[in-house]
C-alpha cells in the first residue's frame, strides 16, 4: 500500500488487514515502493493517485515494466473526481480504481476480489509449470524411445556384417567431435550424435555372400554393395521424427564424395547435407584402422594422412581440418572403444585403398 498520507495509509492498512491471512506492506511514497516492487512480488498493490515525486499513475506505469510484475492486480484510491484519471489509471495498467472518500467495506470487498484474482494466476502458474514439465517428460520419453529404436537397428545390422558394436560407437563419437569443432549448435552436434550409428543399416538388405566376402570386391558386387545407403534411407525414411529423419540422410549420403564421384547420387560439394559429409569423414577413418575381412587394420598415421590426401576431392576440407583439430580426442576415442582381440589381430599391412573405398 502506497500514499503519502499517513492517516490515510493507516485507515486503509486497518481495514485490509482484518482480511485473512493478509500481510500488509505500507510507504508513504512511490519511489520506495517501486523499488520494494522491483525486489519482491506483492499479490496486491493498492497505491494513492496524487504524490509528490512520483504520481500513482507513473508508479503504475513502473511495475507493468517489472516482468515478474506484470500481472500483479493493483488499484488505484483517487480523490479526483475527473473520469479521464480514472481511464489513465485503468490504461496504464490498473485493474480497478477506488474513488475517495471510501468506505471499508467496499474497500475489504474489493481488495478480497483482487486478491482471489491472484491466487487464480498462482494456480494457474502453477498448473502450466506441471504441464510443462509433463510434456517435457513426454518429450524426453519419445526421444529415449527413438534413440533406441536407432540402435536396436543398428545392433540388427551389426549380426548380418562383420563390424562390431565399437564401429558405430566410435562413429559417432568421431562425428560429434567434428562437429563440435565445426561449432554446430549443441542440439545438431546432439542429433548427428544419436543419429550415426545408423548410417549402414542398409546392409541388413545386402546378401552375405557379397558382405562378408574375404576380398576385393568385383564390379557387379560393387554395385550391390553401394544400395546399401538407398535401402538405409528407405527403411528410415517418412519418419516425422527429427532424429531419424536425419538418420535417414545420413543413410544415403555418407557414401557421397565432394568431387561428386560417390554414390549414390553423385552429388557435389555443399549440396551434400553437412552431417552426411561429417560421417563419412568419421566412417572412412573408422574403416581404415580398423580389421576387415580383406585388409588389416591401418595404422593411424596412414589413416590421417589419406584423409589429408583426399581432402578437397572425396572428403568435405572443413571436414577434414575439423577432424584435424580434434586429433588428440579422436586418438582417445580410439583408444577407449576397441574391438574384440580378433579383430585387432593384423595380418599384415597392405591392402589397397581403394579396396577400403566405399565400405
Amino acid at each position: 500500500m502506497v500514499d503519502d498520507d499517513p492517516f490515510v495509509l493507516e485507515l486503509v492498512r486497518l481495514v485490509v488487514a482484518e482480511l485473512p491471512a493478509v500481510r500488509v506492506v505500507t510507504f508513504e511514497n512511490a519511489i520506495a515502493a517501486l523499488q520494494y516492487c522491483q525486489t519482491n512480488e506483492p499479490d496486491v498493490i493498492i497505491t494513492d493517485y496524487d504524490m509528490p515525486g512520483l504520481s500513482g499513475l507513473e508508479l503504475i506505469a513502473a511495475v507493468r515494466q517489472e516482468r515478474h510484475a506484470a500481472e500483479i492486480p493493483i488499484m488505484m484510491i483517487t480523490a479526483s473526481g475527473h473520469g479521464a484519471v480514472r481511464v489513465e489509471a485503468l490504461d496504464r495498467g490498473a485493474n480497478d480504481v477506488l474513488s475517495k472518500p471510501i468506505e471499508a467495506a467496499e474497500v475489504r470487498a474489493r481488495t478480497k476480489n483482487m486478491l482471489a484474482i491472484r491466487r487464480g494466476q498462482r494456480l494457474l502458474a502453477q498448473r502450466s509449470s506441471w504441464l510443462e514439465e509433463e510434456v517435457h517428460q513426454a518429450t524426453a520419453a519419445i526421444a529415449s524411445r527413438e534413440r533406441e529404436t536407432i540402435l536396436r537397428l543398428s545392433k540388427a545390422a551389426e549380426y548380418r556384417d562383420w563390424e562390431t558394436g565399437s564401429h558405430i560407437v566410435r562413429v559417432s563419437l568421431y562425428s560429434r567431435v567434428v562437429a563440435r569443432q565445426m561449432a554446430l549448435p549443441p542440439g545438431e552436434q546432439e542429433t548427428l550424435f544419436q543419429a550415426a550409428p545408423m548410417h549402414d543399416v542398409g546392409k541388413i538388405g545386402i546378401p552375405d555372400s557379397i558382405l562378408l566376402k574375404p576380398g576385393v570386391l568385383d564390379p557387379d558386387e560393387f554395385n550391390l554393395i553401394k544400395q546399401h545407403t538407398v535401402i538405409g534411407h528407405g527403411i528410415l525414411g517418412g519418419s516425422s521424427s527429427g532424429l531419424l529423419q536425419a538418420a535417414a540422410e545420413i543413410a544415403l549420403t555418407h557414401h557421397e564424395r565432394f568431387d561428386g564421384s560417390g554414390y549414390p547420387n553423385e552429388m557435389v560439394g555443399e549440396a551434400i547435407p553437412l552431417l552426411g559429409r561429417i560421417v563419412a569423414v568419421a566412417d572412412t577413418f573408422d574403416a581404415l584402422t580398423s580389421r576387415r575381412p580383406y585388409k588389416s587394420a591401418w595404422p593411424p598415421e596412414l589413416a590421417w594422412k589419406y584423409l589429408d590426401q583426399n581432402r578437397g576431392t572425396r572428403f568435405d576440407p572443413a571436414c577434414v581440418d575439423a577432424f584435424r583439430q580434434a586429433q588428440a580426442d579422436a586418438e582417445e576415442i580410439r583408444a577407449a572403444f576397441p574391438d574384440g582381440e580378433g579383430a585387432q589381430q593384423r595380418q599384415g599391412f597392405g591392402a589397397s585403398a581403394a579396396a577400403a573405398d566405399g565400405l
